[in-house]
């Protein structure tokens, strides 16, 4: 039997809360970006740091069709 792989809920849950702290969008959360926005940064560079991490991380989601992932969380965490 294949082994699943490790996987840390925490981080789901930490990306579904993290707001972006500039711009444009400021104050919304990183998932309910615009997926336009969040492939403008993967062009230009995300910024450095955690922000970054999890801006590649809202990219990769929104672009393999897996915002499916966040349903769950929505009641959780309030409207997103």
């Amino acid at each position: 039997m294949a082994e699943e792989p490790a996987y840390d809920h925490r981080a789901l849950l930490e990306l579904a809360e993290m707001r972006m702290p500039f711009g444009k969008y400021a104050g919304r959360r990183l998932i309910d970006l615009p997926e336009p926005y969040v492939v403008w940064f993967s062009q230009q560079g995300f910024p450095p740091g955690r922000l970054g991490e999890m801006l590649q991380s809202v990219y990769e989601i929104k672009v393999n069709g897996l915002e499916y992932l966040f349903e769950p969380l929505r009641g959780r965490t309030g409207r997103f």
